[in-house]
């Protein structure tokens, strides 16, 4: 599989190996790397592409690496690395895009994670299998993937608008819409592939 989706196995294993790093060696890393909207104000524009490589423990590493084992693949072999490339770290400045936005004036704020890329490339894929079932832990029952996407957006932008919690639910709406335009952007076809698969066309 991963012979026709390196760059996937190439982020896993970066991902895991700075991970691990971050969490069990040197802690210091995460508030080193994390996007603190305040900070990039002040010139550490590196921020934008680091936070995506350090997580807060090992559940949300997991739960993000996994995530992109399952859905990455496909999209790369389907976009080609290129595209790929492009989906994966345009959906993560997309995340922290609309995070900087919202948390610029808070210096306290800090967000972590590839989250932001990773809805990316999981909206990606409702593009091109909107029917296909996605599964979330706990239910049972699969949700086909376009209805996930729209049910993940409003979840994101309801939870977003509460401010509670810890969760960067804006970064997940940015990495989210990213996702879509980019992969519109990039490879045309994926409408007529999102309509016929629809049964619109």
């Amino acid at each position: 599989m991963f012979l026709d989706a390196p760059l996937t196995l190439l982020l896993l294993l970066t991902n895991a190996a700075v991970g691990a790093y971050s969490l069990f060696l040197d802690p210091s890393l995460i508030g080193k790397w994390s996007f603190k909207p305040y900070a990039v104000r002040k010139g550490e524009w590196g921020r934008w592409l680091t936070a995506g490589f350090v997580h807060v423990g090992l559940g949300h590493l997991l739960f993000n690496m996994l995530t992109l084992f399952f859905f990455g693949p496909f999209i790369e072999m389907r976009l080609g690395l290129w595209r790929f490339f492009l989906l994966y770290f345009g959906s993560e400045l997309a995340a922290n895009a609309l995070t900087y936005w919202r948390h610029r004036d808070n210096a306290e704020y800090s967000a972590v994670g590839a989250s932001g890329a990773i809805a990316g490339v999981v909206f990606s894929f409702c593009l091109f299998r909107p029917l296909d079932p996605i599964y979330i832990m706990f239910i049972p029952i699969g949700i086909p993937a376009a209805l996930f996407a729209v049910l993940y957006l409003v979840l994101s932008a309801y939870a977003a608008g509460q401010a509670k919690g810890r969760i960067a639910h804006e970064a997940h709406i940015g990495g989210a819409v990213g996702g879509l335009v980019l992969t519109l952007a990039t490879y045309p076809p994926a409408l007529g592939i999102f309509l016929a698969e629809l049964g619109v066309r």
